[in-house]
């Protein structure tokens, strides 16, 4: 007769490995689990722009994590989910050690519930912003007036060299790697002056609808170049559910909620081994994801 405490004992040994293109369906149940709207393929997206592990037990997946390196000094980190029976016991505490084993001393971001903010605290991040998360589908854009010789042009494939150097220069971190498999993904509008690649805002699908993001545009004391960005695609959409993350510093919220994207949550952007330098010349007013950044 077997030992009822030995089988239980079996069942919540746990393993750690690397995630591999296997656990796609694994990951994407536990973050249905826990109300996250990511589909399958946004899931694809970020693992195949990344790496990482996941915890495993006699049951199958428990616990993920990953994260993405940028050029040879940054890195962000995410998709960090734990089965709602497994959590509790340490799993994700040690799937962000192997991530932060990994990454080394590179300057790493991560965007953090309330809840996950103390242990990110505990392993040396610390809080440098905030993100607003903003969604809706009965929204109602405006017309936003540009500069006088500016004007909005789809995006060209001779455009990505400059999109890259656009989007390094606003995020503060290399986007050579990540920004051409994230074009193939997306729509996109650029900001352009006499031929002059000025800025950009990509639209894409994702979890229960579409995306806007990353948007980025030179600062100004209106933001009218960036709130044009953005009333392009909402223009071009209305009725569907659309997502925006944007700074908490672009003061963009107020103007959001009165287009009817109605912010639904705030996390904290937090920095470990340093900060970032964006440049200041051009902002990034939506962020691609909470993953990437």
């Amino acid at each position: 007769m077997s030992d009822p405490t030995e089988t239980r004992t079996e069942k919540l040994a746990l393993s750690y490995r690397p995630f591999t293109d296997n656990d796609l369906a694994a990951a994407y149940a536990l973050s249905s689990q826990i109300n996250w709207p990511h589909r399958v393929d946004d899931w694809r997206f970020v693992a195949q722009a990344g790496e990482g592990f996941v915890a495993e037990d006699a049951s199958g997946v428990v616990g993920t994590a990953l994260c993405w390196k940028y050029g040879g000094n940054h890195a962000s980190l995410g998709m960090v989910i734990v089965s709602p029976e497994r959590q509790g016991h340490g799993i994700g505490r040690k799937l962000m050690e192997l991530l932060l084993e990994a990454l080394g001393d590179r300057t790493t971001l991560l965007h953090a519930t309330v809840a996950g903010k103390p242990l990110y605290e505990k392993l040396g991040f610390a809080q440098i912003g905030t993100i607003n998360q903003h969604q809706g589908a009965a929204f109602q854009p405006p017309l936003v007036s540009l500069p006088p010789g500016e004007r909005l042009r789809p995006l060209g494939a001779n455009d990505t060299p400059q999109l890259i150097a656009l989007a390094s220069r606003a995020s503060g971190v290399d986007r050579s790697a990540l920004l051409p498999s994230l074009l193939e993904l997306s729509d996109g509008i650029a900001l352009d002056r006499d031929g002059e690649l000025l800025g950009f805002a990509l639209f894409r699908r994702f979890g229960r609808g579409y995306v806007i993001g990353p948007v980025v545009a030179p600062d100004s004391e209106d933001s009218s170049r960036a709130k044009a960005l953005i009333s392009h695609w909402l223009a071009r959409n209305e009725g569907v559910f659309v997502r925006i993350d944007t700074p908490g510093e672009s003061a963009f919220s107020e103007w959001l909620d009165g287009l009817g994207l109605v912010r639904v949550d705030t996390v904290a952007k937090m920095a470990r081994n340093g900060s970032l330098r964006p440049d200041d010349d051009v902002r990034q007013f939506a962020i691609i994801n909470q993953a990437l950044c």
